[in-house]
């Protein structure tokens, strides 16, 4: 499926690897539209391929979901694999929570659970490294919801840590990142998230709905500035080292 942004635009199209049949792209997907980029939405869990070349892409998103990156479903080694894709053709890639781990699987790398059982399930600190700090400013605070986390494979660079989980963004190559919480949300898919996900909420070190709900309008303006700001990292570094650190008016969602 292709979303086209609302002004024309000579920019090629941006793929979108979602994981459920309602994922949506939630703020990635509007701030990339905003910025005059189409969305190339596929869904391979659903039988939508893949292209073997990004050359008619100016990049990829894998975003999150339910699995894990260790579960045997074909479609999840594929995704695997498939990262090799932007990876050979030095093609902006970004991965989300899922995404960043299945790259941390092409590249060798391990992704498990915590060995106490600790989840990242709602608002929790990061502090960049010095890589990171080099590359930008970085919020306080951002949005999780996983029980898997991922190590640090060889040649990645680490942009963020984090206490429960130390390894919360990274950097491989010119162009891969990957982020381990979720930026993108909306408060229409914060909402859902807190309803659907509630029987998560009695895990080791998850917070409750209210404390997800009530840390939005504390910690969210920030997280959605960096955003922003990133995304312009990812896929237009002369936008981003040109731009002063604005951000669109997108509070409504």
């Amino acid at each position: 499926m292709l979303m086209v942004p609302n002004r024309r635009t000579e920019k090629q199209p941006i793929l979108v690897v979602l994981h459920q049949e309602r994922s949506s792209p939630g703020r990635v997907g509007q701030m990339l539209t905003e910025k005059g980029y189409p969305l190339d939405i596929r869904r391979p869990v659903l039988g939508d391929p893949l292209p073997d070349t990004l050359a008619g892409h100016a990049g990829a998103v894998i975003f999150g979901g339910p699995m894990s990156a260790n579960d045997p479903e074909p479609f999840v080694k594929t995704e695997i694999d498939w990262i090799s894709v932007p990876l050979k053709e030095n093609k902006p890639y970004l991965g989300i929570c899922l995404g960043a781990q299945m790259m941390v699987k092409n590249l060798g790398g391990n992704v498990g659970p915590d060995r106490e059982g600790m989840t990242e399930i709602g608002w929790y600190p990061i502090r960049p490294t010095a890589h990171g700090r080099l590359l930008m400013d970085w919020p306080s605070m951002v949005y999780h919801f996983h029980r898997e986390g991922f190590d640090v494979p060889r040649g990645v660079k680490l942009l963020a840590e984090g206490d429960a989980y130390p390894h919360q963004a990274i950097h491989y190559g010119e162009n891969a990142w990957g982020v381990q919480f979720h930026a993108e949300l909306t408060r229409a898919m914060m909402h859902s998230w807190v309803v659907r996900g509630a029987s998560r909420f009695t895990m080791p070190n998850a917070q409750q709905g209210r404390e997800h709900l009530e840390g939005r309008m504390i910690f969210d303006a920030p997280l959605r500035a960096w955003l922003w700001n990133f995304l312009d990292l990812v896929f237009d570094k002369p936008a981003f080292e040109t731009a002063q650190p604005v951000k669109p008016n997108l509070e409504s969602v």
